[in-house]
């Protein structure tokens, strides 16, 4: 069972993310509505050097074609066979898109899971047991916020938050956090968050 007083969970929206397993791995990036950019956001939260961030959630939205949107759930205390590889870790969310979902969401393989959960029901869901952060680069700066686990992160893909994702957010409460003066890609965001969250911890 998660620990959920070290709980860091990261919800990263895929606008175009392929809902279906019908993708070949040879065409990551062409083929699949950028699930690149979320295969990278995975490995970046849930890797260290040597092993498995065992505090650590993913959830990825998928929102493109050919289906109704999906949420795949990889769980760092549970997960098994996750590489550091974009390959093997499309293999893994291949399998579970592939899993006909009965009820609220099915089991594609230890610590993962997938869902029909849309963005509103993420947010409530995180609401329950964590505090909610935005990452946008007008928000509050992160070092100045005084964040403290558990947290749940929500980023954007290659695109930006949609003006209903957004109202969503502050509708929840979310508190509107930034990393930084510039830009970053989303897998970079995690790893910072992440680095910004260890250091406090530490000290």
């Amino acid at each position: 069972m998660q620990q959920t007083s070290h709980l860091r969970r990261f919800v990263i929206v895929g606008h175009n993310a392929t809902t279906a397993g019908t993708f070949s791995l040879n065409d990551l990036a062409g083929a699949t509505g950028r699930l690149d950019v979320l295969l990278r956001c995975v490995n970046s939260a849930l890797f260290t050097s040597h092993g498995i961030r065992q505090d650590t959630e993913v959830r990825l939205l998928l929102l493109g074609q050919p289906n109704a949107p999906k949420t795949i759930t990889l769980k760092g205390r549970e997960i098994k066979h996750l590489n550091p590889d974009e390959r093997s870790t499309a293999a893994l969310l291949k399998e579970a898109l592939n899993k006909p979902i009965f009820g609220n969401s099915v089991g594609a393989g230890p610590g993962i899971s997938v869902s029909r959960a849309i963005f509103k029901d993420i947010l409530a869901d995180a609401a329950k047991d964590s505090k909610l952060i935005a990452l946008k680069e007008d928000g509050t700066d992160i070092r100045a916020a005084g964040l403290a686990p558990p947290l749940t992160f929500f980023l954007s893909d290659n695109r930006d938050f949609s003006d209903d994702e957004l109202q969503a957010l502050k509708d929840a409460g979310a508190t509107f956090i930034s990393l930084g003066p510039k830009s970053l890609l989303a897998s970079h965001c995690v790893v910072i968050a992440h680095n910004e969250i260890d250091r406090t911890q530490i000290l």
